[in-house]
């Protein structure tokens, strides 16, 4: 029996990004409020496409059909900008950090990769691709007002960080979860050319 492994597709931040996203992260914390389960900044970020479960004998066929997807997608760069929730700030479920820059080939990209995937038994996404970095989620247990008193924190604050993330690669990625929270490891790196 092959052992199964938790994966999915990312692009890596640079340490300089991870930086900045754990002092946004210490000044939200500092301001109280809701109980909140903070992404560990080292391991913050951005899914092009979450796979589950996989035989970890899968994993050479998976990095060659995202091989294949990265195909004719050039190195372009992305910043970190702006900050927001969802669903609404009303019902904060999760806290993200968003991005600019290069997003229509981020998005091109995202859509080769989920394509590359359907064959090999990953199903398309059925909503739309929001490029995001979470940082937080609310615990279930949260209070109706301690969401809101979140979400009004998070519309107050301001994120304009103009860390640049120049993406020449993607990674196939591991998650072992464990007490601590989840230890990611690389698979395989995709580079774009």
């Amino acid at each position: 029996m092959m052992e199964q492994i938790r994966s999915f597709v990312a692009i890596e931040l640079p340490q300089d990004v991870k930086r900045a996203l754990a002092s946004l992260e210490e000044k939200l914390k500092a301001s109280g409020g809701a109980p909140v389960k903070w992404v560990e900044p080292e391991s913050i970020h951005l899914t092009l496409k979450f796979l589950g479960d996989i035989e970890s004998g899968a994993a050479g066929g998976i990095t060659a059909a995202l091989k294949e997807a990265a195909r004719g997608t050039r190195p372009f760069s992305i910043a970190v900008s702006g900050l927001g929730v969802f669903p609404d700030t009303r019902r904060v479920r999760v806290v993200w950090v968003g991005l600019t820059g290069d997003l229509d080939i981020l998005a091109g990209l995202q859509k080769r990769v989920e394509a590359a995937l359907v064959p090999l038994g990953f199903p398309a996404e059925g909503r739309a691709f929001t490029p995001h970095l979470t940082i937080a989620r609310v615990r279930d247990y949260a209070a109706p007002d301690a969401r809101q008193a979140l979400g009004q924190l998070i519309s107050k604050t301001s994120f304009g960080a103009s860390h640049e993330i120049k993406v020449s690669g993607f990674s196939l990625m591991r998650s072992q979860l464990t007490r601590e929270g989840p230890v990611y490891t690389r698979l395989s790196t995709i580079g774009l050319q």
